[in-house]
């Protein structure tokens, strides 16, 4: 009988390890973010995505309001494209804004929307014009040292 109940709690704690596993690699992979809300796929072009990557959140205001569903390049215009799926129940004005920013000081990239002011909203197919690439902190850091170096330069 001491067998038995021994037997049920190390089975108990095993399947709690194995649902505490498969939650730890549903976060690594981003998967718990899985939304079955009804969506439409509206594009944006930027010269620089930095570490943006598929699933990642699409926020206005800090709420979630999508996700980025593709990103490729356009060997035309050399220039990313990201296809972003946004919630049907957000509607956003045409000429809506689209940043890419990051969580934190060294945090994982998203993308933000600021909301125009046009009557016409965006559908399905339509792109986001107005958009602010990432900030890349090793160009901010290059520039800052290269403008220190010239400064020191042009007092001699």
């Amino acid at each position: 009988m001491s067998n038995q109940k021994v037997d049920v709690w190390v089975g108990l704690f095993v399947m709690l390890g194995i649902v505490a596993l498969l939650f730890l690699a549903l976060r690594a992979g981003n998967l718990s973010s899985f939304s079955l809300a009804d969506t439409y796929a509206v594009q944006a072009r930027f010269d620089n995505i930095g570490g943006l990557k598929v699933r990642a959140p699409v926020k206005s205001a800090g709420v979630v309001v999508g996700r980025v569903a593709d990103i490729r390049f356009d060997d035309q215009t050399y220039k990313a494209v990201v296809t972003v799926n946004l919630e049907r129940n957000f509607e956003f004005p045409a000429d809506t804004s689209a940043s890419i920013l990051t969580s934190g000081l060294l945090g994982e990239q998203f993308i933000g929307l600021d909301a125009g002011g046009e009557d016409r909203m965006l559908v399905a197919g339509d792109d986001i014009t107005l958009t602010q690439s990432a900030i890349i902190l090793e160009q901010l850091i290059s520039q800052f040292l290269y403008g220190s170096a010239e400064r020191e330069g042009a007092v001699d």
